[in-house]
């Protein structure tokens, strides 16, 4: 590697410490349940490639090789039909000896009552462009069912799996957060350890103005926030945040407080609905 190593560590720690979205099922989906690594040390190979979701498809892979009972067949599957790319399956496995196929999320979702009526309708993107439950229905009407198009069957061949005893997983992280006026949020299905942090509009933002900030890039999104970082006073941040949220894209930051503590929280370009 030929960039920050320790700062690759960091985002692999940051990427252990996220919590499964759920325990077990939801709508149908079944968590892949993998032990805790040997060891937390990163040692995959990694491009110096700015998407967060290609950073993760390589820290899962590495976690994934450490465990015993998992071996890898074939990783991010690109399924043609005559040059035309109709799908990827991000991994195929083995699970003491029992194939698997795994679709791997790692999200970022905020929490609007306003939204649907359900938990898990309630739980959106940062910028309201799509949602938890839009990523469950692509996974059960889309990803998943690619393994039984016609267009995987060479690939099947190739690796001498019968499909019929192929079962289907996901790998499903996720980091949540509550608004900053409504922190009463009913965790039924979904696992409440992925609570990160809190959000905010800018009005709401003076609320803050004795505190220090910090805008981490966003492949860098992952980490737990520490103080070992060039913070900014209140007046550079929200000169440096507006020009962000005049896009219509939400940042996430980094805030420390004058007793020293240290949070992390999304401030957004849309007014939060409270019901």
């Amino acid at each position: 590697m030929d960039f920050n190593t320790k700062n690759i560590q960091q985002q692999y720690q940051g990427f252990l410490n996220t919590s499964l979205l759920w325990a077990t099922i939801l709508e149908g989906l079944e968590q892949l349940s993998l032990p805790s690594p040997p060891t937390t040390l990163f040692e995959g190979h990694i491009t110096q490639n700015p998407r967060l979701g290609k950073r993760v498809e390589s820290f899962v892979s590495c976690y994934l090789q450490q465990c015993k009972e998992i071996k890898i067949l074939k990783e991010n599957i690109q399924i043609q039909n005559d040059k035309i790319t109709v799908g990827e399956i991000d991994c195929l496995l083995l699970k003491n000896h029992s194939p698997v196929h795994l679709e791997i999320v790692y999200k970022f979702y905020l929490y609007d009552s306003s939204i649907g009526k359900s938990e898990i309708e309630h739980w959106i993107g940062p910028n309201r462009k799509d949602s938890l439950q839009q990523k469950l229905d692509k996974l059960k009407n889309k990803q998943l069912p690619l393994l039984y198009k016609k267009e995987c069957i060479p690939l099947l061949k190739q690796l001498n799996l019968d499909i019929n005893k192929i079962q289907q997983k996901v790998f499903f992280k996720a980091q949540l957060f509550v608004p900053l006026a409504n922190h009463n949020v009913v965790f039924n299905q979904l696992n409440s350890d992925c609570i990160t942090g809190f959000y905010i509009n800018q009005k709401e933002l003076k609320l803050f103005s004795d505190c220090k900030f910090y805008i981490p890039k966003k492949i860098d999104w992952l980490l737990g926030p520490n103080s070992n970082v060039d913070w900014l006073n209140y007046s550079s941040f929200e000169n440096q945040v507006s020009e962000i949220l005049h896009h219509k894209t939400a940042p996430l930051c980094w805030m420390k407080q004058p007793n020293g503590e240290i949070s992390k929280f999304f401030i957004v370009w849309w007014k939060p609905q409270v019901c």
